[in-house]
């Protein structure tokens, strides 16, 4: 079982990042402009990330040319995924749910910055069960497609 509250803790700093940014930009900016804002913010605190990090999933144990981006890897456990849309969707949370059974951190953030408030949800990789968790502990029941 994994430590929710662990895993919270590593990653406030992130959050305390991202809240910084949008009280600085304000909201209804475009996505680039946030991102930027983002790693300067990221590189002013000290905390470690890469920015746009390519990854290449694998099949049957075979690297793809694919490629997805991440937006943000930070602290080689979490994923940050922006967006600046009028609300988050299934479809934006499905994209985070693909990267995060491909790269299997331990936490990922969906940030949302077009609304006057930002959304921020926090969703959490098991990788004993390989599920993705919510904030509360429950499964989302999204598990890793290639294992059991």
């Amino acid at each position: 079982m994994i430590n929710i509250e662990r895993l919270k803790e590593n990653s406030y700093d992130v959050v305390g990042a991202l809240l910084t940014v949008k009280s600085e930009l304000g909201p209804g900016l475009n996505e680039k402009i946030y991102q930027e804002g983002l790693a300067l913010e990221l590189t002013e605190q000290g905390i470690e990330f890469e920015r746009e990090k390519i990854i290449h999933p694998t099949y049957r144990g075979k690297t793809m040319e694919s490629t997805f981006y991440l937006d943000f890897y930070c602290k080689k456990s979490i994923i940050v995924e922006l967006k600046s849309v009028n609300q988050l969707t299934k479809e934006h949370r499905a994209q985070l749910f693909n990267y995060m059974r491909i790269v299997e951190p331990t936490v990922g953030i969906l940030v949302n910055f077009a609304p006057s408030f930002s959304e921020i949800e926090r969703y959490y990789f098991d990788q004993n069960t390989l599920e993705i968790i919510n904030s509360d502990g429950n499964s989302i029941n999204e598990r890793h497609p290639n294992r059991h």
